[in-house]
């Protein structure tokens, strides 16, 4: 078996196990892990900052990370911590906008990464599969916007 074959395999195992790819069948897993790709980040590293342009988004495989903003008197603020299985930096890979947040690995982190090229040359040459990663996606921001808006509602009572 060759190399590439292998990390394509690890790469398929990851993203079934990941969860947010539930409408993809098998075959649809095995192409698309030609697309990602496997980083390590080591706990306390900015995976990327506030404002950058985004052309990755990552799936945490294991280990934790920080979503942070800076707030307007400087103070860095953890909004969020997420856990394996947990896709972030889509929006920006999505709406081509700068990202709205850091995001620092609060652990040693294995993460799956897919670059804003790689999602491109996927909706040309497997645009079906893109299609079911990218409705996959939106499917997660909108509950996490929902999510949002609940707890904003909480706050008003």
């Amino acid at each position: 078996m060759s190399e590439p074959t292998l990390l394509n395999n690890e790469i398929r195992d990851w993203l079934m196990d990941c969860g947010l790819f539930d409408q993809l069948q098998l075959a649809d897993f095995a192409a698309a892990s030609g697309y990602f790709s496997i980083s390590s980040v080591a706990e306390g590293e900015a995976i990327f900052r506030e404002g950058d342009a985004g052309s990755f988004m990552c799936i945490i495989h294991t280990g934790q990370v920080a979503v942070q903003k800076t707030g307007a008197d400087g103070q860095v603020i953890t909004m969020a911590t997420l856990r394996s299985g947990r896709a972030f930096g889509e929006m920006a890979v999505l709406d081509g906008e700068r990202r709205s947040a850091t995001c620092v690995a609060a652990s040693n982190c294995q993460l799956l990464n897919l670059g804003k090229d790689s999602l491109e040359k996927m909706l040309n040459d497997a645009p079906k599969i893109a299609a079911k990663i990218i409705r996959a996606l939106a499917v997660s921001l909108s509950r996490r916007l929902r999510m949002a808006d609940g707890q904003l509602a909480a706050q008003q009572i």
